[in-house]
């Protein structure tokens, strides 16, 4: 059977997920999750929530006796990590692009990477069905990005095909919508080269992993070339340059949503093996009289770190199943199998890891899905990560997008420029202007926050990591003192309404806190103790006034990425299953005093 092996590029919320489930009906998989409207390929409830991929899927379809592998690749750079390995599964890519917006700086992070690889792209123009769409213009953007990325004259002829994917229909013009998606199945079949036959040994990169609590560890890659068959020995090269000798237990092709158990899988094929005990990605599984090893995968590194702690507030256990240090360090140990761009170090103090990142976004998706599973942790302020380039203190530099309307662009501007980013460019597109900054990463921590109230919501940021660039000097970070609460108790809407003009909070009247948790604002510089658990005074005497109601403004409520930028470097973030409260590290008063003097 021929096959074909395929990367879909998109930008976050193009629709590729959306065209992936499509493509699959197409293929007669899953009429049952149709009719439930579920996507298939988002599979876990992050993913579903937020609407972005964060790990890449596999899955593979037949038509016209030709078996199609797609891969399904991470859009956001934070998970660049994700992205470099899996475009080494494939021999071409479909580069998804919105009708309206067109290439966006994330699409251009993982089109780079394919190109460098030598992919074929295939440009599918989706969303051709919204108003104000201008399918025309963008095709002259994608090829203009094609050029500035250096494409060959062969990749800069790439066939278009416009649609709908949520429509359900792909053709070649635009203004002649079909009733089905057939039009792109055609195109990748006839311009997706079949992978090589090369001649030579055994070889096979493994270039990701999964892990099943029944058989552990599986190795999942491409076979460059030669055969594996179930049962037999070979050697696998590690990346130190060391080589075993295995034995492969069993061999998995992907087929549609699961896997099959077969006897031997031929070169060009994806499959999962397992059996193997030590291996890491990038080791290449090759033959026992003939080993060669593939170069391994240059991994990116980590720009952003963050300290892990167990949870020690006056709290702690009261809602979480896992909450003492071996639980923590055992599900980091286990996160490392599988995420490539995460480093954990153990701290000097007991029960406190630092773990690095590509990102705010990676290292809070780790948090997030940790709090999910039940774990109570407490997270520091992300830091990030500072090198010494030929004696010079360098730090990493983002290239920051704003899409915003026209009346906010100096207000972005401004914002931007505070925080040392340098204006590269301004371009108009219909009413809206794009806006390009090279801006520090420290400078990104807490700018969406500040980008959505002064453009009403109305701004689109995006950013990926550029490179690495001398120290910029010091930045204004927030500016406003914390509110913390005096002692531990139940918080009383008369106490909050008497210290309303102090500033403002992020607690309701009956929420449980204790000495030491930030309940709030300042409106001042400095850090402010208040007691909000005061109740107000019952006497048998009658008073002169009548009572006024308390009336109370509703507190701010902060999503966990929120969180992290908005704390101080001396406070945590303690995260539970059920709640998220910020703290300052020392949580007594006058140890504070005693600490903030030295």
């Amino acid at each position: 059977m021929e096959i074909r092996n395929i990367a879909i590029i998109a930008h976050v919320d193009h629709g590729k997920t959306t065209l992936v489930d499509k493509m699959m009906l197409a293929g007669n998989l899953f009429r049952d999750n149709q009719a439930k409207g579920e996507l298939m390929l988002d599979n876990n409830d992050l993913e579903r929530e937020r609407g972005i991929t964060i790990l890449s899927k596999n899955v593979s379809i037949t038509y016209k006796d030709v078996k199609i592998n797609i891969i399904d690749t991470p859009g956001h750079s934070d998970f660049g990590g994700e992205v470099e390995r899996v475009l080494n599964m494939a021999d071409g890519c479909i580069l998804l692009v919105d009708a309206f917006e067109g290439p966006m700086p994330q699409t251009r992070f993982v089109l780079q990477k394919a190109l460098e690889i030598g992919l074929k792209p295939i440009v599918v123009i989706n969303k051709v069905d919204k108003p104000n769409c201008r399918p025309e213009e963008v095709y002259e953007m994608v090829f203009d990005l094609m050029f500035a990325l250096d494409a060959t004259e062969d990749q800069l002829d790439f066939p278009v095909i416009y649609g709908s994917a949520k429509q359900g229909w792909m053709s070649t013009d635009y203004q002649k919508p079909t009733d089905n998606i057939l039009a792109l199945l055609d195109t990748i079949i006839e311009t997706i080269p079949a992978p090589k036959q090369e001649e030579g040994s055994l070889q096979m990169l493994i270039t990701s992993l999964d892990y099943s609590s029944y058989t552990g560890r599986i190795a999942i890659g491409r076979v460059h070339r030669g055969t594996l068959t179930e049962g037999m020995n070979c050697n696998i090269a590690h990346r130190d340059g060391t080589i075993e000798r295995v034995k492969i237990k069993e061999l998995h092709i992907f087929e549609g949503m699961g896997r099959k158990r077969v006897e031997s899988v031929d070169a060009g094929d994806i499959c999962a093996i397992i059996g193997l005990e030590k291996f890491e990605i990038g080791d290449t599984i090759c033959s026992l009289e003939n080993p060669e090893p593939l170069p391994p995968i240059a991994i990116d590194e980590p720009t952003m770190s963050m300290l892990f702690a167990i949870n020690d507030s006056p709290f702690f256990g009261k809602e979480g199943k896992f909450v003492t240090s071996r639980h923590i360090q055992d599900r980091l140990a286990l996160e490392l199998d599988k995420n490539l761009a995460l480093r954990v170090q153990k701290s000097e103090e007991d029960g406190k890891w630092i773990v690095s990142g590509r990102g705010v976004l990676h290292l809070s998706i780790l948090v997030e899905t940790m709090r999910r599973e039940g774990y109570e942790l407490q997270v520091g302020q992300p830091q990030v990560i500072m090198k010494e380039i030929d004696g010079v203190k360098c730090e990493p530099v983002e290239e920051l997008t704003i899409s915003v309307p026209e009346e906010f662009s100096s207000k972005m501007i401004d914002l931007a420029t505070r925080r040392k980013g340098d204006l590269t460019s301004m371009e108009t597109q219909g009413d809206r202007q794009i806006i390009t900054f090279d801006i520090p990463s420290r400078g990104i921590i807490g700018l969406r926050t500040n980008v959505l109230t002064a453009s009403q919501g109305e701004a689109i940021m995006a950013h990926r990591f550029k490179e690495y660039q001398p120290y910029k000097g010091d930045m204004e970070r927030r500016t406003n003192g914390s509110m913390v609460a005096m002692e531990t108790g139940t918080v009383f809407a008369y106490a909050l309404d008497k210290l309303q003009d102090r500033g403002k909070f992020f607690v309701n009247p009956q929420d449980q806190v204790y000495a030491g948790q930030v309940v709030g604002e300042h409106v001042h510089e400095k850090d402010l103790v208040i007691n909000v658990t005061k109740a107000k005074q019952l006497t048998n005497m009658r008073a002169s006034g009548a009572d006024e109601k308390a009336k109370i403004v509703p507190p701010i409520v902060f999503s966990l990425e929120e969180a992290l930028e908005y704390i101080k470097t001396d406070e945590y973030v303690e995260v539970t299953p059920k709640s998220m409260r910020m703290r300052k590290i020392i949580l007594d008063e006058l140890e504070r005093k005693r600490a903030n003097k030295q």
